[in-house]
Parts: C-alpha cells; structure tokens; sequence
C-alpha cells in the first residue's frame, strides 16, 4: 500500500535512472525505514523531489544520521505533519576498531517543535551536546530517547513534556538534574544510566506513575527519601554507583521487586532493606565478618570464638550464639538466639558423588561438599556460612552461589561473594535457617523478574543488547522468568565446525516457572551474530534455532516465526519459553552442526599426568589438569616428582567419571575405598584437583630387575543428558580408553623390614592404635607406612611432638642408616601413645602438616576399611544399633 502511494509502480522501478527504486523491504503502510541503507538520505531526497506529496504523509521514518547527506534532509523533516515516530540514530558505521560512531547530529531545525502528531522520537548514538530546545515544543511526545550523547545538563524547563511516559538519556555525561523533572506527572520508565550524577533531587519522589527508575553507573554517594514515595515503582536500578547508605524507607515500597544495589559502598544496610527477597548487594565493602555485627561491636566481642582442628567433627551452639571457624577454611556465624536450647552442630566435608550432586548445563563445581547436621532442626535465626571456593574465570559471563539439597532436589541461596583481606581467598556467603548439605558452583549469570499483566522488560546484564518485551495482557497471573546467555565466540565457532563463515548469536536460555504459554507474544531481541550487520544481511543464511531444555535437539524455526531485522539485531515473538540460538550460515542441516557445538561448548580439554616421587618410585601421583594448568602444575611438582610427559589432549564434561589402571606388573590396594574392579574411581571436575597419590607394589621380584609396567585411563559411566552422538561414540572397549602413560619400579636394594617381628634389629611389643570401633593401626600397618616416609622423618616428628633434642638422639644413634632413623622415631612415638584415643588423628594431623597427604590418605583409608570391618562383624553376630536400642528399652521397664 506505501508503495502505491510513494508512486514506486513498475514505471518507477524501470524507468528512473538516477535514483534506484527503494526494495519493497524499507516500505511497510505507512513507514519508510531508510537506515539500513548507506545512501537511504540519497533515496529519501529524490523521493521528496520526485513525490512530494505522497512522502508527507509518511507516518514513521528512519533515517541514519551517520550518512554524509544527513544534514541536507533535516530541513525536509518539517515538511512531514503527519510524523508519529521519528528514529534519527547513529550506531550504523564502525571504526576501524569494530566499534559504533556517533551520528553527525548536533541540533534539530526549530520547526521540528511544530510536529504536532509526533509521540516517538529516537536521537540516540549521536553528537548533541545540549537538548534541542524544539523538543520542548512537542506536546504529544510520549517516548524521548537520546541514550548515547554528549548531554552535559537538561534544559530547567524539561518538566513541560507533561505526556512523556519513558525517557532514556543513559550513557550521557549529566551533573544533575533539574527540579522540574517531578513535573513528568505520567512517567513510567526512566533511565539515567552511566552518567556524572552526584545527587538526585528530591523532587524525584513526585513520579507517582514510574515503575522503573534506573540511575546506576553514576556518582550518587546518597539518594533522597522521598524515593519512598514511588508507589508503583517495580524495579530501582542503583549499582555501580557511590553509594554508603540507602534509606530504610525503600523497603516499604508496596509493588517493588527488584533493588540492585551492587557495586557501591555501602558498609551497612538497614535490616529492612537486607531481609528483602529481591534485594542484590554484592560487591558491597559490607566486611569479611558479619554484617549484623558491626551494629554492634562489643556484642561481637563478647562472643565465643572456636577454632576446630581436622580431627574434629562437633560443637556445641547454645542461645548466647558463637562464631566458629574450620580448620578446612569455613567459618559460621551463629548470632545470639539462634538456638534456644544448647545444640551439637555435626559437620563434615564430603567428596562429590556426580550421583547425587547434580549438575545443571555449564555449572562449574568449585567446593567440595559441606554436610551439616541435625538435618532439619529450624534455628530462631539466620545462621550465616562462609564457604571458600576456588576461584572460576570468566566472571563476567558467570556468577557464584551456594547450592544446598534438601534431600530431594538442589537449589541455589542468596549468595554474596567476598574476598578475605590478607589470604586474598574467595568466599561465598549465605544464610540458612535449617542445615543440610551445601556446595559452591559457578553458573551462568542468572537475570530474572516478575512479570506481572501489565507486562514488563527483562534484558541480560551479560549482554544489555539481548532483550525480552512482555506486552500488557500477557499473563493472568504473575510468574516468575529465568533468563541466560552463553556467548560464543567467532574463534570457538570456527574452530569447532572448521567454517570461517559460520557465526551464531549468543545461545539465549529462558525458563518460567508456570506450565501455561503466554497469552500474548513475548517479544525477543537478540544480536546478530559477529560481523554480520543489517548492510551485509543475507536472509537465507539466517537460521532459528530452538533447542529442548537438555540440548539434545536443534529445530530450525526459521519459517515457522517472524524475523524482523535492523542493522544490529534481530526481532521475533514466541508464546513459550525454550532456548533460542540465532545462526548464520551457507549450511542447511544447521540442528545437526548446533548439536555438535553445543556439545563441545560443554567438554573441557584435560591432559593426564603420572609422577612418580623422586625418593620413593613406588609413590605415584594421578591427576587430570585441564589443558591451560598442565605447565604450572609440573613446575610445581617438578623438584620432588618426576615421569612421562603428560599424555595428548583429550576431552571430558564437568562430573565425569573415569578409572585409573595398573597394568603390566604393578599393583595396588584392592581393598581401597575408591577401587572398583581393579581399578580407582576419579571424578573430573575442572576447578578442583583431580589427583591421588598411590602406593603401588609389583608381584615381580624385582631385586634382579626393574619392572616396566603401565597406568592406563578409562572413561567411566556414561553423564547423564549429554547428545546422543556423544554417548555413541563412548560405546564399545576401545572407545572408553583414554591414555597410557609409563609406570617404571625400579630394581630392588636389600632393605629392612622383610620381617616385620624383628623391625631391623629393634624390638617392640605388639602394638595397635586407636580402637576396634573407630579402626586400628596395627605394627604391619605402621612398617608400611615407614617405608614411605623417606627423608621427611625429621619433619613428621616434630609435627608428632618430639622434641628437637628426641630428634637429634634417634638422628645420631642411627646415623649410618636412614631407615633405622625412620623406624626408631615412628615406633618410638607409637609406643609412647598407644594408650591415646586421637593418637590415629594427631598421626594423619601430622602427615598433612608436613606435606605428606599421600600418607595421611593411606591411614584414613586404613581406618575406613576398619570401620567397615567392624561393622560388618557387628551385624553377622546380630548386635545391630536396633537391637541395643530394644535391649536398653527393655532393661529400662
């Protein structure tokens, strides 16, 4: 129909000469879209020229005010009384650095203030550096966007647009703001973002109608209370600011549900404000310790301090609270009145088992798992935990939380991530009510919001440009949505499918916690992949992809939905949350080559490694290190180990399982907590360390020869929700192979020991540490473990307790021979502490203090295996902890 009215019928598109006629794409009814066009102002000119008066009734128009004709058409703008919405943006050339230029706008023609029927008008990515005064002139205006300029001030009289509902001046350089903005009667959304405010004036609080407000990235060291008067604000925008105090007054905002105060100053926070659900406030100086202590800092003096070593697994909690702190790194902040009765807090520190610890897509495991007992005891009061964790990359793209189970499912806690002042380590910081188990992981950063049946706007802090519209009427009742963004790179693109040409947006994840579509379309903006613009778009290699939930399936959409496109993203409506991936390729099984990237984008690049110690080959040291940690792990290990260059590449996901065999003559401990058929159980988790020191032994006699054998690495069982190609090409026994690397014992020297009655020439009366219940050490277990010790004897025996004198007299009684050093010292200490309860944990206490964990493994294991022998016993012979209990019961009758 424009097209009719703008006069381009087939006589217009053969017969003009020296202006092209415009592609049927930039006329839709009554809109002319000129700015995808490098010459769209040429074209727009010779329209006017040649049908005048058919253009003047154009309704919408874009121009692009980087084009070098630009200037010449802002005198023609007046001439168009029916203009409803006008877009004169820049943004739509790059420079040499691949970043947007501003337009060449600096002022508007003083008879745009004559534009009657004007409600939308777009100035944004442009050069003005104060707000054309004919602005002030158009009483219909209702949206005013100038984001992206030179603004230094508003003009005084900015309050006369009494019909404007959103204004948008972000990215500006604004002082401050004058008193008349409180005169926007019917304002619903403003943003003020990354500017220069210092100070809001209080005449702010008279925007009755916003919903949204939106002042972060300035210099607001203070906001004003009259804030508390925006009842219908929704969402308050105030991070990255300057912020050291925020009026207790904001929590009594009825309809608000998001407060992002993250990134400022604030030392304290009103109680009010801190027990909001919806409150966001990391990257705050709210100090290592608790928050609610520094109200009160002779109360915090006054409370109990326990510091619990390793080879404790209890304390007790009474109502005058106590702060208690691990010897693993984690601290607990009990605050008075937590627990009205005394209570016995059990606590221990577990490996993850992928069974149970679930991971979500593209989660990051960076703890080991804190169980926390009585389970489900309600404390009167939050207790606080502070977990340290190692720290992920790309915090950007990733935020860190802390995942508690409850038994049936996970889920994730209101987490705060700080960073100890001297260790410079992090922590994550949560508060409970009741006690289970916990873990920290990394995730994709996690963007939500209410969306209520006036609708509303949710955009990713990932990517500002991804964008999601809910229109009003969308929903009956108010629901809850989820949204992440995974970026893909152009290099991993092209390194994975091995086309240079292939590009995809960012991979756009949604969720909702309703089972019911949308009643109206949700509108969804995303960014055209890198290097693809509006001027060199070719719609056919333009695909849309929707994938299920677990990423097993890529459907091209492309036909099945609207794509509208600008010059930077891409538009289109669904009624349904998935994911949506946006492509662009000369391919056509695009869901087949998105399957195996997506794939990819999910596997780590690992190396294995096999060290043997120095001074004792027959200790050897297992670990997977992701590609990028192999050389500094080596540099580290290098003066005490020694071994094979790591193996080549291979590729593993977050919570996979493999195995570990000796093969070829060497063998290790079968009766090993952590060996399945021979072999030892790993679990790959990128940020923690995938290592085991082993002792192994050969059946060979090796004191002729040396014996050459091997350690080889397996894949394990299957992860779940990986792409069916994935798990197809694990299937059969030389498919889950992984590597081989060298294992050499060498050839034997006569030692001590061959028979452990004799001990070298000492003579000791049997011995066993510790007790039936808890597991012993017996004599044969401690002559094993003295021919690991090696030249660290001095070492462990101070960290035993020896004294340096006990040290210097067993070291010359035996200076002709180490072993008979190592025996005198061990035994001599076991037998001054056999009769010690903990002399088992002091002996692994020691090993860890000294370097040693290999051993200190080695005796924990020892007792596992004791206690299980043990308990095993109990229950053939029918003393089972039931059957005590009944006997008590009866005895008690």
């Amino acid at each position: 129909r424009m097209a009719e009215l703008l006069g381009l019928g087939n006589e217009c598109r053969e017969g003009a000469s020296s202006a092209p006629a415009l592609p049927g794409s930039c006329l839709a009814d009554n809109r002319l879209n000129l700015d995808v066009y490098p010459d769209g102002c040429r074209r727009f000119l010779q329209l006017f020229k040649e049908q005048q008066g058919e253009v003047v009734q154009v309704e919408f128009l874009r121009l692009s005010s980087n084009d070098h004709l630009f200037g010449t058409t802002l005198g023609i703008l007046p001439h168009l009384k029916h203009l409803k919405s006008l877009v004169l943006k820049g943004g739509h050339a790059r420079d040499e650095f691949g970043l947007c230029q501003r337009g060449a706008l600096t002022r508007l023609p003083p008879d745009v203030g004559n534009l009657r029927c004007l409600t939308h008008l777009d100035l944004s990515f442009n050069s003005l550096s104060t707000l054309p005064s004919c602005i002030l002139h158009l009483p219909n205006l209702c949206v005013l966007l100038v984001s992206h300029n030179s603004l230094v001030a508003l003009p005084e009289d900015f309050g006369t647009l009494s019909n404007l509902t959103f204004f948008s001046a972000m990215k500006n350089q604004l002082k401050d703001l004058p008193r008349s903005i409180g005169e926007l009667s019917v304002l619903q959304d403003l943003d003020l973002s990354e500017n220069a405010l210092e100070f809001l004036p209080e005449e702010v609080g008279k925007l009755h109608n916003c919903t949204e407000l939106d002042v972060s990235g300035n210099r607001l060291s203070s906001i004003p209370d009259s804030l508390a008067n925006l009842k219908s604000l929704r969402r308050l925008h105030l991070h990255s600011n300057l912020l050291v105090t925020v009026p207790a007054s904001l929590a009594s905002l009825p309809n608000l549900s998001r407060l992002d105060l993250q990134n400022n100053c604030l030392r304290s926070v009103p109680p009010e404000i801190q027990t909001l659900p919806f409150v966001h406030l990391r990257g705050n100086p709210l100090g290592e310790t608790e928050p609610s202590l520094q109200a009160d800092e002779s109360s915090a003096r006054r409370l109990r301090r326990l510091f619990l070593g390793s080879g404790e697994d209890s304390f007790t909690v009474t109502s005058e609270g106590c702060k208690v702190i691990l010897g693993c790194g984690i601290h607990f902040y009990f605050p008075p009145g937590a627990a009205s009765d005394p209570l016995r807090i059990y606590f221990r520190t577990l490996k993850p088992d992928p069974q149970w610890v679930k991971l979500r897509h593209h989660d990051v495991l960076l703890s080991t798992v804190l169980e926390l007992q009585p389970h489900g005891v309600k404390f009167q009061q939050e207790v606080q935990i502070w977990m340290p964790y190692a720290s992920p990359q790309n915090l950007h793209q990733r935020e860190v939380v802390v995942r508690t189970f409850s038994g049936q499912s996970w889920s994730d806690l209101r987490t705060r991530v700080e960073q100890k002042r001297k260790s410079k380590k992090h922590v994550a910081h949560c508060r409970v009510l009741h006690f289970s188990w916990f873990l920290v992981v990394s995730r994709l950063v996690q963007n939500e919001c209410e969306v209520p049946t006036e609708g509303t706007l949710l955009f990713s802090s990932v990517d500002p440009n991804i964008k999601v519209t809910f229109p009003p009427g969308v929903t009956e009742e108010t629901r809850s949505v989820k949204l992440q963004v995974l970026p893909v790179s152009a290099e991993e693109m092209e390194e994975i499918t091995a086309d240079a040409g292939c590009r995809a947006s960012p991979l756009l994840c949604l969720s909702q916690d309703s089972l019911l579509d949308f009643l109206r379309p949700v509108r969804i903006q995303l960014p055209l992949p890198p290097g693809v613009t509006g001027l060199n778009l070719d719609r056919s290699r333009v695909h849309l992809l929707h994938g299920d939930l677990e990423g097993q399936t890529w459907d091209d959409i492309t036909s099945q939905v609207v794509l509208e496109f600008t010059h930077l993203y891409a538009m289109f409506e669904v009624t349904h949350f998935s994911w949506y991936w946006l492509w662009y390729t000369t391919k056509t099984y695009v869901g087949g080559i998105a399957k195996k990237v997506y794939e990819r984008l999910r596997m780590y690049q690992v190396n294995f490694i096999a060290l043997q110690r120095k001074k004792d080959p027959e200790q050897v040291l297992l670990q997977c290190v992701p590609k990028h940690k192999v050389d500094p792990v080596l540099k580290k290990l290098q003066d005490r180990y020694r071994g094979p260059e790591p193996s080549d590449m291979v590729e593993m996901f977050e919570g996979e399982q493999f195995f570990a065999a000796f093969e070829r003559g060497i063998n290790i401990d079968m009766d090993r907590p952590d060996c399945v058929d021979g072999r030892l159980s790993f679990v790959f988790y990128s940020h923690l360390k995938n290592m085991k020191e082993i002792y192994v032994t050969s059946p060979v006699d090796r004191k002729g020869q040396a014996v050459k054998g091997q350690v080889s690495f397996y894949r394990g069982a299957v992860p779940e929700s990986i792409p069916e190609d994935a798990s197809r090409r694990r299937k059969g026994p030389d498919s889950l192979w992984l590597a081989t690397l060298p294992i050499k014992l060498p050839r034997l020297k006569p030692r001590w020991g061959e028979n452990p009655d004799s001990l070298n020439g000492f003579s000791f009366p049997p011995l066993n540490l510790g007790n039936a219940e808890t597991g012993y050490l017996t004599q044969a277990n401690l002559l094993s473990i003295a021919r690991r010790v090696g030249a660290d004897w001095q070492t462990i025996g101070l960290n035993l307790g020896l004294t340096y004198q006990q040290i210097e007299r067993i070291g010359y009684n035996n200076r002709e021979d180490l072993d008979k050093q190592i025996l005198d010292m061990l035994f001599s200490w076991a037998q001054q502490n056999c009769e010690d309860p903990d002399c088992v944990s002091k002996l692994i206490t020691a090993m860890k203090e000294s370097g040693r964990q290999d051993i200190a493994d080695e005796v924990e294991t020892i007792i596992e295996l004791g206690r299980q022998k043990y308990r095993e016993s109990i229950r053939r012979v029918g003393l089972e902890q039931e059957s005590s209990t009944e006997d008590s019961a009866i005895a008690m009758m």
